[in-house]
């Protein structure tokens, strides 16, 4: 049967805070702007927690009572904006992330990529680093109308029959693979903690890492 991993996008292997942070900061600025939000400083780790959280998980937790027409409008400026960084060489995947799916991949695991993002985040990551190269197939929260990732999972189980691995940065990603009987790899590297996953059955400090974990669990799942 076929080898398959499950692959989280950002904080796995786009490091993502180097388009987000100004994305959201620009959003935010708009909604003080419009009277809807009061001005204050954010430092990373308050905007890098919202690095998983598909658009409108975010924005019904970060700003709950906040209009949908505003949440919306906000949830656009930040998809746009990634988008143009992208197209204009300013997002950037983790030092051996292109080596590390190559490793993958000539181990002889077909990669499943899922990602709590919008169809054109997607499509723009695939053109600009050329993706295909290593995934087999994409899905993004959008298509399924933001539904967690544990429920887009029985689609890909279903589409693509194997054995499988997940591989993620935030309790969301653990919580998908526990959800589906899935083992999973933690990446303490990404926007997560260690107390998200503290259950995972390994953990990567470093995207490069990956390679060796997936050998060691696969090893012991088959034996």
């Amino acid at each position: 049967m076929q080898d398959y991993i499950i692959l989280d996008y950002d904080g796995t292997i786009h490091d993502t805070m180097r388009i987000y942070k100004e994305a959201f900061l620009k959003a935010y600025e708009w909604l003080v702007q419009e009277g809807k939000a009061a001005r204050r400083e954010f430092d990373d780790s308050q905007i890098s927690r919202w690095l998983g959280f598909n658009s409108k998980e975010m924005w019904n937790t970060f700003m709950p009572t906040l209009e949908e027409e505003y949440k919306t409008k906000a949830s656009g400026m930040i998809g746009e904006f990634m988008v143009q960084q992208v197209i204009q060489g300013g997002a950037s995947l983790y030092d051996g992330a292109e080596k590390v799916l190559e490793e993958l991949k000539r181990d002889g695991n077909r990669l499943i990529f899922l990602s709590n993002c919008k169809e054109a985040y997607r499509d723009v990551h695939r053109r600009f680093f050329g993706l295909d190269r290593f995934f087999d197939d994409f899905y993004c929260c959008e298509t399924y109308d933001f539904i967690p990732k544990g429920d887009i999972i029985p689609y890909i189980l279903k589409e693509h029959p194997g054995n499988y691995l997940s591989i993620g940065d935030r309790g969301s990603d653990f919580a998908a693979a526990r959800q589906n009987g899935i083992p999973f790899i933690a990446c303490l590297y990404g926007f997560g903690s260690r107390e998200e996953y503290e259950e995972a059955e390994r953990f990567a400090n470093d995207v490069k890492e990956l390679p060796g974990l997936v050998r060691s669990l696969r090893t012991v799942k088959n034996s």
